[in-house]
């Protein structure tokens, strides 16, 4: 039995509250130029869960999306022109009701994206909280700012709320048109049910369905797109990059980093099995998740010890499978697909036959899976040590749940293994030292720093990015995220880094 019923059930709940987000034929349709629309071609998305069908969204062509993009434009300066206090009141009714449909959305996330309803249930949350605190500082963060127009939003499946529907909610709050794609992997029907609710509260938001290969250009490089936010891998990131190489807009282009956790002169074996177990959750199909521990050497025996005691409290399952009346507690379900499980295999087994040595291989629980349901989204936890420099797992974002470790004798060893990805988003030292934190925290190429604490994305008024080529363009949280999208009356350019490419930062 499924926790919430089949799909069918939950898609006719949602069908029956937003029926115009839907075709006659049950399509999830797209929204711009001020209606739903049901134009495009059906194309049918599944669960990582069990690979049941799930909805079929109406994907566009380039040539539809071009009109999709200039229709949505039009609706700029009409909305720009209303007053911040109307803007905040349509917005702060769209977040009422997120909130009021929680469930339904967290159910959506748990089938779409293979959630754990716990987790869905967390990420609604944080989507609501995220802009309620933009909406109470918003006559701070929005004065002396004006919207820059359009904002085309690509980005990936795992966080389809609280990153893509909470950054459209935040750019459209400050009275930009904020278009978005829906992921093409996973998250078409959560994304459209919160433009849905946002619509009806009088938010304009603009939603297309399509690959990125057929609408990419499109969306990146339309003269109507005033401003381009990305959130993807690093290969798609510098293809939206190379897009805007003649184009003067706004960007903010997150891409990936080998995030790492080093351990030097440590002592605190519990605290250290709690950010191992936590840093598991959705099976680090994070941007911000830790995927490679550099350990001190002579620390390496007592880590390998809690490494195992913490991989022991990793639950992996059905994330809808009942749990006598509740949905199952899962540390993970499944991957976003049985692609991505198959694609992590063959880098394991690339590291293993150039020499890596395997150290930890964890077992999936049947008693956790309906009964003869294909499983093949699923991996276990995998952890390697010595990965070769040759191997893809060395300098690449493995993007769930394996883990690779590195034993060094020296400061500047455990620097250098930090660093192998020319850039990350987040990192952690680890150490009862505070010399050695003050030491090793700033030569760390990563946006945020944590000593002795993960770091992550973060919300409301704390800022985030990335170092080297885990980032290009604006920061964004906090002021930031305003900042990125907005002119400023005193022609103050936003923060950002814009190394690789030009800095078009055009003010009024």
């Amino acid at each position: 039995m499924l926790y919430g019923g089949d799909w069918p059930v939950l898609q006719s709940k949602v069908r029956a509250l937003v029926p115009e987000a839907f075709s006659s034929e049950g399509h999830l349709a797209g929204v711009w130029g001020g209606e739903w629309q049901t134009v495009g071609t059906p194309r049918p998305t599944f669960s990582p869960n069990d690979g049941s069908t799930l909805a079929s969204t109406l994907n566009l062509d380039a040539q539809q999306a071009r009109r999709a993009v200039q229709a949505s434009a039009l609706e700029a300066s009409t909305w720009a022109a209303v007053s911040l206090d109307e803007r905040c009141s349509r917005v702060q009714q769209a977040v009422s009701a997120l909130r009021e449909h929680r469930e339904m959305l967290a159910l959506l996330l748990a089938w779409e994206i293979g959630k754990p309803v716990a987790q869905a249930r967390t990420s609604v949350d944080r989507t609501v909280e995220g802009v309620q605190w933009y909406l109470q500082e918003a006559g701070r963060l929005t004065h002396g700012q004006t919207p820059v127009g359009l904002v085309s939003n690509i980005a990936s499946w795992n966080y389809p709320l609280s990153v893509l529907v909470h950054s459209m909610l935040v750019q459209a709050l400050v009275g930009n048109i904020a278009l978005a794609k829906t992921p093409s992997a996973g998250g078409a029907a959560s994304v459209t049910l919160a433009v849905a609710l946002a619509r009806r509260a009088g938010v304009p938001l603009c939603l297309v369905h399509g690959s990125g290969s057929q609408l990419g250009e499109v969306l990146i490089r339309s003269e109507e797109v005033d401003a381009v936010a990305f959130v993807g891998g690093r290969a798609h990131g510098r293809t939206v990059a190379e897009g805007l190489l003649d184009r003067s807009k706004r960007y903010m282009l997150e891409m990936e980093g080998v995030n790492a956790y080093g351990l030097w002169d440590f002592s605190d074996w519990d605290l250290l099995e709690g950010h191992l177990t936590k840093g598991y959750e959705y099976g680090k199909q994070r941007c911000t998740a830790y995927a490679r521990f550099v350990v001190q050497r002579r620390l390496f025996p007592q880590f390998l010890e809690n490494y195992q005691q913490a991989m022991a409290q990793i639950k992996v399952g059905h994330p809808l499978k009942l749990d006598g009346d509740a949905a199952p507690a899962l540390t993970y379900g499944p991957l976003i697909s049985a692609d991505k499980v198959r694609s992590l295999q063959e880098r394991i087994q690339e590291a293993l036959t150039l020499g890596a040595v395997p150290i930890y291989q964890g077992q999936l629980d049947l008693s956790r899976f309906l009964e003869d349901q294909d499983a093949s989204a699923y991996i276990a936890p995998t952890a390697l040590l010595n990965v070769p420099r040759r191997s893809a797992l060395y300098h690449a974002e493995p993007f769930g749940p394996v883990d690779t470790f590195v034993l060094v004798d020296t400061l500047d060893e455990l620097i250098g293994e930090m660093n192998v990805s020319r850039g990350s988003l987040v990192a952690t030292i680890a150490t009862d030292d505070p010399k050695v934190a003050a030491e090793v925290s700033p030569r760390l190429q990563a946006f945020k720093v944590g000593v002795n604490a993960l770091r992550s994305r973060g919300d409301r008024e704390e800022p985030f990015g990335g170092y080297g080529e885990s980032w290009q363009g604006c920061f964004v949280g906090g002021e930031h995220l305003i900042r990125a999208v907005t002119h400023s009356a005193s022609g103050e350019a936003p923060l950002g880094n814009f190394t690789s490419v030009h800095v078009p930062m055009d003010t009024p």
